[in-house]
């Protein structure tokens, strides 16, 4: 049996996520790397060390920012 879903907001659109599901889970649900992204947590940082315990509720508001590396070198 799968839990039920929960509504939340990711960078502005409205997605479902397991009721009980971690910040650290809805990354890996994404497919995203955790070292590669800061998340803002209903207008809070969330802190990298709660994301493993920290659980999403209805109605919950993240902006997840994916950091890229590269350019062009100077010359």
């Amino acid at each position: 049996m799968t839990a039920p879903a929960i509504e939340i907001r990711v960078n502005g659109e409205l997605r479902q996520t397991d009721h009980g599901q971690t910040l650290l889970g809805l990354l890996r649900e994404l497919g995203l790397d955790p070292a590669r992204v800061a998340i803002e947590l209903n207008r809070e940082i969330a802190k990298r060390p709660a994301w493993e315990t920290t659980r999403l509720r209805q109605g919950d508001s993240l902006e997840i920012v994916e950091f890229v590396g590269g350019g062009a070198a100077c010359q």
